[in-house]
């Protein structure tokens, strides 16, 4: 089979839909082990930039999937009747609070749902369904439980018991733990989950036999000093040569190994622009505050966490979307300098390639990496799904050019005008525009009060 989408392949990629994609780190790490992602669904238009940016092969379809019809999805990725052979993404799964109700008929639950029903209409041969740890305890359970007769009902086994993975433990110098679902359709071979590659660096409970894997160090000790550029206070890249000795972990996300692209596709990319790397203005009292607290501890004013240069990050978080208020979650504070860590540092202790771009602003930027899959642990998922498949991996000919850089800088009403979709609410845009009528406001004003002393 060859997909058009993904141009004249000699050997058979098998086909995988990203759904509830964000900016893309399932999605990366399933190219990684050899799938051709085909297409994405996102219902935040922002995401979508980001993710056909760096796909710019894969169909972006951004709409929410309620109401997604399977034949909707493959007309848009162009793979006409041909097989899917994985569906994976993250539903958002809210409602636990209905006692004496089947917590799957929460309306905040519907997406579950969906991600059930486009899995059937589909007719995937296998599924990953990611999600919280927080769903294997206590009542939560019961959500889990309902989750895995949901699939049986539509023909498809789940992978039982179930397990949380850590980040971890498969190359990510971070500590991240999410419950992952395997699943495939009955008669089909069922994914293994991964065994366990390394130890968490730095910590004192470890695993018999396994080696210790990345720390924060490792991740980001080579990248410059973003307090260093000038350039980095109005925009996120700049060109620079001044890198430090690469660790493995590092020459990898710098693309500069044999190995570093793994089976996905190689990048036309500018290894000399350190982007994702726009600086954050610090008072001097929290920069010394940030010098005074312990590596790995917790600075007691801004509860900020200290990144151990010889362990691992603490979970990156996204902080909440525009309809919740935009809070934006905390940027750990570097190990070595006296600030907050800049995206691109978050993004290489995700895990992320240093080819992989971002939202061009802080609050968007790390709000897609808080809110993805570390590639590392996706790529070692998405590894024992093709062997369950039966399909070997293999690496794809040719140089892949990345996206218009220009996707990157649309705000939210850009990023939905781009794409011919409504913006979804955004607390943080009202705040932004009431404080913008607020100073034309006091300008008008001002220029009234000039014109009537004139």
């Amino acid at each position: 089979m060859k997909n058009n989408v993904f141009g004249k392949q000699q050997r058979m990629r098998p086909v995988g839909i990203d759904l509830f994609a964000g900016a893309g780190g399932l999605s990366l790490g399933f190219e990684q082990a050899g799938f051709d992602i085909a297409a994405a669904v996102e219902i935040d238009p922002v995401h979508c930039a980001v993710h056909k940016y760096n796909f710019p092969n894969t169909a972006v379809i951004p709409l929410s999937v309620a109401g997604l019809s399977a034949e909707s999805i493959r007309k848009a990725a162009g793979i006409g009747n041909s097989v899917v052979d994985c569906v994976f993404g993250g539903a958002p799964c809210q409602g636990f609070s209905l006692i004496g109700h089947r917590v799957l008929d929460d309306p905040r639950n519907k997406l579950v749902l969906e991600f059930v029903r486009i899995v059937a209409e589909l007719k995937a041969r296998t599924f990953v369904f990611e999600n919280v740890k927080g769903l294997t305890v206590g009542k939560h359970k019961t959500f889990l439980k309902e989750l895995v007769a949901a699939f049986d009902a539509v023909g498809y086994d789940v992978r039982l018991p179930w397990k949380v993975l850590n980040a971890g433990h498969y190359g990510a110098p971070q500590f991240r733990e999410r419950l992952i679902l395997f699943g495939c359709r009955k008669g089909e071979a069922m994914p293994e989950y991964p065994v366990e590659l390394t130890n968490l660096a730095g910590r004192k409970a470890a695993i018999k036999g396994l080696p210790e894997g990345p720390s924060c160090k490792d991740a980001i000790g080579d990248l410059p000093d973003a307090d260093r550029f000038q350039t980095l206070m109005s925009c996120d890249a700049v060109r620079t040569t001044a890198y430090g000795k690469p660790s493995a972990l590092a020459a990898e996300l710098r693309c500069m190994t044999n190995d570093a692209w793994h089976f996905g596709y190689v990048r036309d990319w500018d290894p000399s622009l350190l982007t994702s790397s726009a600086r954050t203005e610090h008072t001097e009292i929290s920069r010394r505050r940030f010098a005074e607290t312990e590596p790995g501890g917790v600075e007691p004013i801004s509860r900020f966490f200290k990144l151990p240069g010889h362990g691992v990050s603490n979970t990156l978080r996204a902080g909440t979307d525009g309809a919740r208020g935009a809070f934006t979650s905390p940027r750990p504070i570097h190990y070595r300098f006296d600030r907050c860590v800049t995206v691109r540092e978050m993004a290489r202790l995700h895990g992320f390639p240093d080819w992989f771009r971002f939202n061009v602003t802080k609050w968007h930027g790390a709000r897609q990496i808080g809110n993805a899959v570390p590639p590392p642990l996706a790529r070692a998922i998405a590894s024992q799904v093709m062997k369950a498949i039966g399909i070997e991996a293999v690496r794809p000919e040719g140089i892949l050019s990345l996206g218009d850089e220009a996707l990157l800088a649309l705000d939210m009403s850009g990023a939905a005008a781009h794409f011919g979709v409504k913006a979804p609410p955004s607390r943080r845009d009202q705040k932004s525009g009431a404080k913008k009528r607020k100073q034309i406001d006091i300008e008008r004003e001002r220029l009234n009060g000039q014109v009537a002393h004139g």
